[in-house]
């Protein structure tokens, strides 16, 4: 079963989340800052990372680089609920994967812009 964390300071975001994730057959951790999403990520090593840009203590385009840096780096999907162009090019320059708005945020959205398979039956 893929891993998956979720980054996001918003309880209510991540509980949605997980419940996208998970049934779409991911084993989801979560963590509400970026210092302790970076923490859990290097625990757990997961697939993929839901990252929220506006994170109490680091912002996530720092969260992303330094999980760039990880020996297996996972792929990273920022999310916000403003725009992509809010941020104009530090979303672009980031290492993250994509962008993708929280209130379009989907299993086959994430797994479009990833480029992966669609989950198994």
């Amino acid at each position: 079963m893929p891993r998956a964390l979720i980054i996001d300071d918003s309880a209510g975001f991540r509980a949605s989340a997980r419940l996208l994730l998970e049934a779409d057959g991911f084993n989801v951790a979560e963590a509400a800052s970026g210092g302790a999403g970076i923490r859990v990520a290097r625990e757990l090593e997961p697939e993929l990372v839901l990252l929220d840009i506006q994170l109490p203590d680091i912002d996530g385009f720092e969260v992303a680089d330094r999980l760039a840096r990880l020996e297996r780096p996972p792929a990273v999907v920022l999310t916000s609920s403003r725009d992509r162009a809010d941020y104009g090019s530090l979303a672009s320059a980031s290492p993250a994967r994509g962008f993708i708005p929280k209130g379009e945020l989907s299993a086959p959205a994430i797994r479009s812009l990833l480029g992966w398979p669609a989950a198994k039956a």
